[in-house]
């Protein structure tokens, strides 16, 4: 590896989080319950690989029996901003294919997608037989971005709060199986990693304007999202709910959840042998001029 360019130019990032209200929730949400599990040391970095490594394992078999049966399956993923959903779904997609595991992160609408029937961008990445389709955020903007930013009014977010389970149960009908996960993350740990993406010029692309706005509105983000669990949490389409403050713990707890709420089996295969194969020359280097990569690690 070659020494670090002295002359490279240190950048300066002068970006500082707004304040966060210290003002209590003065209303009365709808909370669902939960037991807060006992605080567990970290996880080393070689009993976390070990065991993605096994659950990596597993989401191929899933990956091959989707494909076998014919399958379809849809995870969401929702939560605060910085909850780890991306670190989460990347996780869960590293080691299978990308035609089987369709990873979805839509954009803000276009104006043509605007005078559309809302859910109607979002039911036409729905999977076909021998697929999984990943949300990373989903119809559920309208829940809580969209509330909490005023970009939706109240009428329109209580509209959709009470069509989604209808929706969701029409997909569910169809035969696709459907989970909803929901990611929370302690202000301490948001504070701590948004404070991250700001001094790491690697994460700098994940800091919004909207992440900035969306930091001082704690309490009106929990307002919504506990009306949104009160009015779509259903049997067909439960939340489930990962603390995610110890990101890898969340990974490993989330995979192995969804894994468990699948019926998956194992699909038979013939046992895989290399043919023999001529090499008439050991020389690989390329006959006709061609540029190289410099090695310069």
């Amino acid at each position: 590896m070659t020494k670090k360019d002295k002359s490279t130019p240190r950048v300066s990032l002068a970006v500082k989080l707004p304040e966060m209200p210290a003002k209590p929730v003065t209303s009365s949400p709808v909370a669902v319950k939960q037991d807060k599990p006992a605080k567990k040391g970290k996880l080393s970095a070689k009993s976390y690989a070990a065991e993605m490594k096994k659950l990596h394992v597993e989401l191929v078999k899933l990956q091959l029996w989707v494909q076998h049966a014919g399958k379809k399956i849809v995870l969401i993923f929702e939560g605060r901003d910085t909850a780890g959903k991306g670190g989460t779904i990347k996780a869960i997609t590293e080691r299978v294919s990308p035609r089987v595991f369709r990873v979805v992160a839509l954009p803000a609408p276009s104006d043509r997608e605007k005078s559309q029937m809302y859910i109607q961008r979002y039911l036409t990445h729905l999977p076909a037989a021998g697929e999984i389709v990943i949300f990373d955020r989903s119809w559920y903007n309208r829940a809580g971005v969209e509330r909490v930013m005023g970009f939706s009014d109240e009428k329109t977010v209580k509209h959709f709060l009470e069509m989604a389970p209808g929706v969701e149960r029409a997909i569910v009908d169809s035969g696709v199986i459907l989970l909803k996960y929901w990611l929370d993350v302690s202000p301490e740990e948001q504070t701590k990693r948004l404070q991250a993406r700001i001094n790491d010029g690697r994460k700098l692309w994940k800091l919004t304007p909207m992440d900035l706005k969306s930091y001082t509105r704690w309490d009106d983000y929990t307002l919504a999202r506990d009306d949104m669990f009160k009015y779509t949490h259903s049997g067909w389409a439960p939340w489930i709910v990962a603390q995610s403050d110890d990101k890898q713990r969340a990974r490993l707890n989330i995979i192995s959840d969804l894994l468990s709420r699948i019926p998956y089996k194992d699909v038979p295969r013939e046992k895989i042998h290399l043919p023999k194969r001529k090499i008439a020359s050991a020389k690989t280097a390329p006959i006709h001029i061609t540029d190289r990569v410099e090695e310069r690690f």
